[in-house]
């Protein structure tokens, strides 16, 4: 199997399971109150790549954790990412009208909806690591579990990175200021996926845990990058959302400061470092492989 082959069959298998797990988390659109309901599920349920559902499954399965055990944490990622993604394109954050080449939250419903929308993922998404019986986790797991989302989505982490990301707005970074920025709006996030899927084996050894944060360091920076070049190469069409918009709203990025070519290249190092990270693990940790080659490959 190459590799494309088998990242298509685990992310197809796991996009799958996520799809379906949170279609039956999230609360139907006929129950009250139903237009919050309905609003939540138009959120959370219109596509995306699911990378940080992925994810957690990935380095579950590199710790050999079963599929079954890590839907729960796998819908609590998710159901935060999506929150961070009603309320980033709100009018008073980045102001966007599109998401996933549908209407933004805020379009399709309006802007008080879509607060709650974020409001009420969000608290599910805590719901979910507290109460999921086939996550097979003791209290003191399942704490630890929270505690790591908490930091992650916190003003420690993704929330803490948008503030700082609009005070950036029209000002110079310099390099170390930019990857500080991104290492919490989207690296945050992506570090606690893989912590997630970790925590279900609290018998790890600590060393390879440690490695599977450095990946995730490694690959949630790589990650911010290549929408950074997206943003300069891609299309509207094929991102899904406002070409441009970074340059538009002055913001910094990493082709402002180094240049697509010095972007591209400092991607593929960390790709590499993160690649490294996984030396001592076994074949159960190829879809983490598959997925670092994959950051730097998207085209959306």
């Amino acid at each position: 199997m190459t590799m494309n082959d088998g990242l298509k069959a685990f992310t197809d298998e796991c996009q799958q399971r996520v799809e379906q797990a949170l279609e039956r988390l999230l609360p139907p659109s006929t129950t009250l109150p139903t237009r919050l309901h309905e609003a939540m599920r138009y959120a959370t349920l219109n596509g995306g790549k699911r990378i940080r559902p992925i994810l957690v499954f990935a380095a579950g399965q590199a710790l050999h954790v079963s599929r079954e055990r890590l839907d729960a944490p796998a819908c609590a990622v998710e159901l935060i990412h999506a929150y961070s993604l009603v309320h980033d394109d709100l009018p008073a954050m980045d102001d966007d009208d599109l998401r996933r080449n549908q209407p933004s939250c805020h379009r399709a419903y309006d802007e008080a909806t879509a607060i709650l929308v974020g409001d009420a993922l969000q608290s599910l998404a805590f719901k979910s690591l507290c109460c999921d019986p086939c996550m097979q986790a003791d209290a003191q797991i399942r704490l630890a579990m929270v505690e790591a989302l908490a930091r992650a989505s916190g003003s420690r982490g993704m929330a803490g990175g948008q503030a700082i990301d609009l005070q950036a707005v029209g000002r110079d970074l310099n390099l170390a200021e930019l990857e500080n920025l991104h290492i919490h709006k989207t690296g945050a996030l992506i570090r606690a996926a893989v912590r997630l899927g970790a925590l279900l084996d609290p018998s790890a050894d600590k060393k390879l845990t440690q490695h599977l944060d450095h990946y995730a360091k490694c690959i949630g920076l790589a990650f911010q990058i290549q929408d950074d070049i997206l943003d300069v190469e891609g299309d509207t069409e094929t991102l899904g959302k406002t070409k441009g918009k970074d340059l538009a709203q002055e913001k910094p990025t990493y082709p402002s400061l180094l240049g697509l070519s010095g972007s591209k290249e400092k991607a593929q190092t960390l790709i590499q470092e993160a690649l490294h990270s996984l030396d001592d693990f076994d074949s159960e940790a190829d879809p983490l492989r598959w997925i670092a080659h994959y950051i730097t490959a998207r085209t959306y």
